[in-house]
């Protein structure tokens, strides 16, 4: 079968023809794929940019993290899902044994592995995963549409770290496909968002289209000056996913005292921060990584009751065969979602 892979620790990776996967070990299931997006961490892997070192271990590894498919085989154990069942995964591997997994926050496993980072991913015709992973779509949801799971809940997840309620003011900087997500979700919850980009006329444009009426780009006025045009005053809440580290000091200048800033960008920079009056203004710098298992349920269900809407966010589709060529797509700026479609499926 076909398989997009990172062979060597360095630029690009490689379409090659890899063995049929075996009957899935116990606890496994083996998803037939038939859609997989195309994610910052993917194309930071492609690039081989500073921070994704670890993956050197794991080489030859099959890339993909975002993907939807079919259940074609169970192993020994599995009994919440079976062979026929529509699915999307999600990505972090838990060992099950620390305390972060005891106490039921798989996310923080001290030992967790990254479909598609440490082991084989879902850039293929088929991959195997821990069943546990899997979680079953509605009938009603194409599976095209569905591969947009993972990176939606990224943006749940990253809104209720942000604890973002009814009439927040929020400031999102970066309008690819988890900043929109955050917007998107952030205004359903009641707040007062503008969202923001650098020449970035495509995204904003997509972001309009979900209903985020409040643009600004920053090549034409500083962040500054779009907050005081839109709020008059400086915000609640802000929500980062550009991976530039500038723009974070450029967020944190329009918060308020005591707001709330979320980092979701993967950045290669260090960042540089005034100690000082980031103490005495009382502001809150969080991390977002990942989701959890409620931010995945709310990605799927927001995916099922607004499919039509969520669907502009995938943008492109390109055969599996030429993942070199979405992957340049995807790293142009004018694709929100590039999604990977292995040849002979139909979505």
């Amino acid at each position: 079968m076909l398989a997009f892979r990172k062979t060597s620790p360095a630029f690009g990776a490689d379409i090659v023809t890899v063995a049929e996967p075996a009957l899935p070990a116990a606890g496994m299931a083996t998803v037939e794929v038939a859609a997989a997006g195309i994610c910052g961490s993917d194309i930071h892997a492609y690039e081989w940019t500073p921070g994704y070192e670890f993956m050197e271990t794991c080489l030859p590894l099959t890339l993909g993290h975002e993907f939807s498919g079919v259940v074609k085989g169970v192993g020994a154990g599995v009994l919440d899902i079976k062979i026929g069942d529509r699915v999307v995964c999600w990505p972090t591997i838990a060992c099950g044994k620390c305390l972060a997994c005891s106490s039921r926050h798989p996310q923080d496993c001290t030992d967790r592995r990254i479909i598609g980072l440490h082991v084989n991913g879902g850039f293929a015709e088929r991959v195997t995963v821990p069943a546990i992973n899997c979680r079953k779509i509605p009938n009603g949801l194409p599976l095209d549409i569905a591969a947009l799971t993972e990176p939606l809940a990224v943006s749940v997840h990253a809104v209720n770290v942000a604890e973002i309620s009814d009439g927040d003011r929020v400031v999102v900087l970066g309008p690819g496909p988890i900043g929109l997500g955050m917007a998107f979700v952030a205004s359903r919850r009641g707040a007062d968002v503008l969202i923001a980009g650098f020449n970035d006329h495509v995204r904003l444009q997509h972001a309009r289209d979900l209903g985020i009426t409040s643009t600004a780009d920053l090549s034409t006025e500083t962040l500054a000056e779009a907050v005081e045009r839109h709020f008059r005053r400086p915000v609640d809440r802000v929500l980062e996913a550009t991976g530039i580290s500038t723009s974070v000091a450029e967020g944190l200048a329009v918060l308020r005292s005591s707001g709330i800033f979320v980092v979701a960008g993967i950045h290669s920079r260090p960042l540089e921060l005034d100690l000082t009056r980031f103490v005495r203004e009382k502001k809150q710098l969080r991390a977002a990584h990942d989701t959890t298992n409620e931010a995945l349920s709310e990605a799927i269900s927001l995916l099922a009751e607004h499919t039509q809407l969520l669907s502009t966010l995938a943008t492109h589709r390109v055969p599996l065969s030429q993942a070199a060529d979405g992957f340049e797509l995807a790293r142009s700026r004018e694709a929100v979602k590039v999604l990977l479609i292995p040849e002979g499926q139909h979505v």
